[in-house]
């Protein structure tokens, strides 16, 4: 986990260097152990560290290579680093550090974007010509590290969150419509390319960038799984698949172990994240380190999950670390959640993830998360729904079960001069269900799910949250060839026992049967789900803020209604609708944003 940043002028003009400084020490809490600049010509590039791989300054950043004429910044890890080091030295290659930034620079000589193809893990990065002026960006293939863009007259800016390009300074803020009909309607994902801010783009997964010194840019997307049966998987039983799959993540757990650092466990209690340890377990290692978190009941909801997370720590003899927040910590938190939003993200488990994420910081840097298993061998209840419609009936059928509300709702929400003119949402996922690849329904749905949906929610909320305390978390359920021996697994198969039953099958394997036939659990946050107390005050008073009432997003009639009813109103899929829209206006405040 690091931060980056940087500029690059077409105007003949030089980069704009406090900006960069601004914007690469607003990252510090991405990366606190050190900080670097670097700038030539027209392109400025910034960096924060976390010492996770070379310890020492040989891999501090920008890094730059005089042999091969480039100066890179990069976010991540590259899992198979030691292995391209190795080739690249057989390709004639001399190396100065033992770190992968190193290695990813080695690889842009040696194979240009095509490097891409060569990288196993997660990476975000900017790599400079020296000779050409050019500037390269990638990001990984699911999307798992972010990179941000700020576009304006006569420069490109980039950076690993939206609050560092706001700290630089010059950003359009206006609310960008087509993102506030996402937000509002598919539990505030906001889809590539899109923002919350007309300002600010995203660099879509799986693509790489080259940006020519006269600002002309060029996009290859290097990387999607087909969603089809293979020849080669013709005639296995459901057995071979579990016992392949589970193959297939010891892999990618093992993969995430790399690091000169101590790698613990995220361990909610729940099938993924256990099956993480019990994998780690099997290997060999000891005094794993696993941490969980809970809360205090409230409303008749339980607030923990601690039978399911100590079974399995006392199971595999783990270091186990059990966090208890009590309910009167969640207002002073949900702030310090939503300043490390890099964009409005409603769900609960945020305020948990950012609270836990707090405590593991003190034990460890580096750790392992169960995220990504529900969108990749569908796991959430509404899947069995989209398998049963035929294609051309999907997009609706998605929407019915999960989208927040219509088109038609939005229009009683949100002020006429906010509301796109059109439904985009519907649009959206028109759109990608109609590409070519997938060969069912479900095909079609968890394709949309794993490479849209879940990249700008649950992806996102892991990386902000763990970033904002220095904490690196890998997510083995997204290894790139875990998921595309998924997306060739049928249906049929990842629908059984109400879903994920192929993973199910492989937990039953190596994991207590209590655990893997437990009821499907969250991370529960009753104060939040309920409007409670505190909470509820610091919604009243965003809600009822000059700025809000200036910015008008919502009808005042509307928010007057739900203000007067705060925990009737809820959305299709059972959230809080005065949550969805109080959390909007709150990020908007917390980031400065007028």
């Amino acid at each position: 986990m690091c931060g980056l940043s940087g500029e690059i002028r077409f105007d003949g003009t030089r980069p704009d260097l406090a900006g960069v400084q601004r914007m690469t020490d607003r990252l510090a809490p991405r990366g606190p152990d050190g900080r670097g600049m670097w700038c030539q010509a027209a392109i400025a590039l910034g960096h924060r560290r976390l010492q996770v791989i070379d310890l020492s300054e040989r891999g501090a950043q920008p890094m730059t290579d005089p042999e091969t004429g480039l100066t890179g910044v990069f976010n991540g890890c590259i899992y198979n680093y030691r292995e391209l080091r190795d080739r690249l030295r057989g390709l004639g290659h001399r190396f100065f550090s033992t770190s992968d930034t190193e290695v990813v620079l080695k690889a842009y000589r040696e194979w240009g974007t095509d490097c891409v193809e060569h990288l196993y893990g997660m990476f975000a990065f900017a790599i400079a010509e020296h000779a050409s002026g050019r500037l390269v960006l990638a990001r990984d293939r699911l999307g798992i590290k972010p990179l941000y863009l700020a576009q304006e007259p006569g420069r490109l800016r980039f950076a690993s969150s939206l609050p560092a390009l706001l700290a630089g300074g010059g950003v359009d803020t206006s609310i960008d419509p087509v993102a506030l009909h996402q937000y509002l309607s598919l539990h505030a994902t906001v889809a590539t390319p899109h923002t919350i801010l007309t300002g600010v783009r995203k660099l879509a997964p799986a693509t790489i960038r080259v940006v020519e010194p006269d600002g002309e840019y060029r996009d290859h997307r290097y990387w999607q799984p087909d969603y089809t049966r293979r020849a080669e998987h013709a005639g296995m039983s459901a057995a071979d698949w579990r016992d392949v799959l589970l193959d297939s993540l010891r892999t990618a757990v093992r993969r995430r172990t790399v690091a000169d650092v101590q790698v613990g466990v995220l361990l909610s209690g729940g099938l993924d994240s256990s099956l993480i340890v019990a994998l780690l377990a099997e290997a060999g290692q000891e005094n794993l380190a696993t941490f969980s978190v809970g809360f205090e009941s409230e409303g008749g909801q339980n607030g923990d999950e601690f039978h399911y997370s100590d079974l399995v720590a006392q199971h595999f003899d783990t270091d186990h670390h059990q966090l208890l927040v009590p309910s009167d910590r969640l207002s002073a938190a949900l702030d310090g959640a939503i300043a490390a939003m890099s964009e409005p993200m409603v769900s609960h488990d945020v305020v948990a993830f950012h609270l836990l994420s707090e405590q593991v910081a003190k034990y460890v840097k580096v750790v392992q998360s169960g995220q990504g298993a529900d969108e990749i061998l569908a796991g959430y209840r509404w899947y069995p729904d989209l398998a049963a419609v035929p294609r051309d009936h999907e997009p609706q059928t998605y929407a019915d079960v999960y989208f927040d509300r219509s088109h038609a709702d939005l229009s009683h929400m949100v002020q006429p001069h906010m509301m796109a003119n059109h439904d985009v949402s519907t649009e959206l996922v028109t759109t990608h269900m109609a590409t070519p690849g997938a060969e069912t329904a479900l095909d079609a749905a968890l394709r949309l799910d794993t490479h849209v949906m879940m990249v700008d929610d649950p992806v996102k909320r892991v990386d902000n949250m763990t970033a904002d305390w220095g904490l690196e978390a890998r997510v083995p359920f997204l290894d790139h060839e875990f998921v595309e021996l998924a997306a060739a697994c049928p249906p049929e198969l990842k629908l059984a026992q109400g879903g994920k039953g192929i993973l199910k099958d492989a937990g039953r394997r190596v994991l207590p049967v209590e655990v893997v036939d437990r009821p499907k659990g969250y991370f529960p946050l009753p104060a939040i789900t309920h409007m409670a107390g505190p909470v509820l005050a610091r919604v009243r008073d965003a809600l009822s803020s000059p700025q809000a009432v200036e910015r008008g997003i919502f009808r005042p009639e509307f928010v007057a209604e739900l203000l007067t009813a705060p925990d009737t109103h809820r959305a299709r899929r059972g959230a809080n609708t005065l949550w969805q829209v109080a959390l909007l206006e709150m990020w908007l405040q917390t980031h400065g944003i007028e």
